[in-house]
């Protein structure tokens, strides 16, 4: 029985595949934060470079992977898909499952797939630092070890909580040249208007945004990057599902469930994308898209899908989202690069479609799972990549129900090396399974934008 499926580095893919051209409507329009008209590709170009702008916005099937980028990739990808046998055996289901291993990337989860076309196309244009947030560390250090590869500066607003909780994502950082600063910080105005509100926030993905957002449009020849949400983020995790997918028909298989964990979007999209675009144009029918996501942080779940901003501060545009709303600050969770009050404008229109079904899980029961899937398959997760893992177990064990020999697929986002402070929690009784009030949410929702 075959556990691992493997690639060559030839079949890396030569081209992102962008599900924007199948979309049976276009996307609504992000707005300019100020007049409140659609976004122009000059309202984005003192902090993107012209090349991420293009993708941004563009209506084309396929995007050329750069063949700098494509060497780079080789470090890692074409990344392993892993039968789970030993979990198919523990759980006593029919199920088949396999799974996407994104952690043997240097940085250690998937993050680095579109760190190193930014990184690069930043490179490119000449600029000589990038500013960025990153909550659980995942997207800091993938982006401190790009920025490095290209020879650029880097600086990291790392959301307070998980500054406390991850220490040894940030020492990545060091390790990689980058500055890494907790956020909310006194470095600016944002930073600084958050901590006067509240000396003791645990910080959040919204305030760290503002916060990067800011340093890059403060200062000359720096430009910002984000980790997920955004439509070229999406697009260049997409190398995740495309090789899962020549992967799967190696084995003449194909899923009838694909389960990624959804933060901002930016895994989920890779794995799913793919997938959703051959149920998009006709190619595939029947197959399930399973978004899951942190009770405690429940977007898709309890959300509404309008307008809203990305950050805290509103100085991103506003993008039709599915969002808890700005001023949304989650709880100190374990799952920290799970705690955005928004979503992808491209996932959240698949899940108001009914493309993509979302379900919300309780911390406990998806470290439960974890541990179940560490002792089974050797691996231990990310918190956020556990959530998945707990997914792909309850459609494993409804197979158990009901007889069906489900293919299951889902994405292994990232390893948990540096998260064992969470599973010594976990163990100790500490960890504390909160869902968030609707009447917080309502509040929250209450100041969303007014959109003409």
């Amino acid at each position: 029985m075959q556990t691992k499926i493997y690639l060559d580095e030839e079949s890396i893919p030569r081209t992102w595949y962008n599900i924007q051209a199948d979309l049976p409507t276009p996307l609504d329009p992000p707005l300019h934060p100020a007049t409140g008209k659609p976004v122009i590709p000059d309202d984005l170009a003192p902090i993107f470079p012209k090349e991420l702008i293009l993708q941004e916005m563009t209506q084309q099937r396929e995007i050329p992977v750069p063949d700098e980028v494509r060497e780079i990739l080789k470090l890692w990808r074409p990344a392993p898909l892993y039968r789970a046998h030993r979990l198919e055996k523990y759980l006593k289901t029919p199920a088949k499952i396999y799974y996407k291993y994104e952690g043997v990337s240097p940085a250690g989860s998937h993050k680095p797939n579109t760190a190193i076309p930014q990184a690069y196309y930043n490179m490119k244009e000449g600029i000589e630092r990038i500013a960025t947030e990153t909550g659980a560390g995942q997207w800091g250090s993938a982006l401190a070890f790009a920025t490095n590869i290209f020879d650029l500066e880097c600086t990291i607003y790392m959301v307070r909580s998980s500054y406390a909780h991850k220490p040894y994502r940030k020492s990545m950082m060091h390790v990689w040249g980058a500055e890494c600063i907790p956020s909310p910080s006194t470095k600016t105005a944002a930073g600084r208007a958050v901590l006067e509100k509240d000396p003791e926030t645990t910080g959040s993905l919204g305030i760290a945004i503002s916060e990067a957002v800011e340093d890059a449009a403060t200062n000359a020849n720096t430009h910002y990057a984000l980790g997920s949400v955004l439509n070229h983020v999406c697009l260049h995790q997409t190398v995740i599902g495309l090789e899962a997918r020549e992967q799967l028909a190696t084995v003449d298989s194909y899923p009838d469930v694909v389960i990624g964990s959804v933060g901002g979007g930016s895994n989920f999209a890779g794995i799913a994308f793919p997938f959703a675009g051959d149920i998009l144009t006709g190619k595939a029918k029947g197959t399930e898209i399973i978004g899951v996501e942190p009770a405690a942080c429940p977007t898709m779940t309890k959300g509404l899908y309008e307008y809203d901003y990305g950050d805290v501060a509103g100085l991103t545009p506003m993008m039709k989202m599915y969002t808890l709303g700005h001023e949304f600050v989650p709880p100190s969770l374990h799952s920290g690069g799970l705690r955005y009050h928004g979503d992808s404008p491209i996932v959240s229109r698949l899940v108001h479609d009914g493309i993509v079904t979302p379900r919300a899980y309780f911390q406990n029961e998806v470290f439960a799972a974890a541990e179940i899937f560490a002792r089974a398959e050797g691996i231990i997760v990310a918190p956020e990549a556990a959530h998945a893992v707990k997914g792909a177990i309850d459609v494993a064990l409804e197979c158990r129900k009901t007889g069906e020999e489900k293919t299951i697929l889902f994405c292994n986002s990232g390893h948990g090396h540096f998260d064992m402070t969470a599973y010594d929690a976990y163990h100790a009784g500490e960890i504390i399974d909160y869902e968030c009030p609707d009447d917080l949410i309502k509040e929250s929702l209450s100041h969303l934008p007014k959109v003409r």
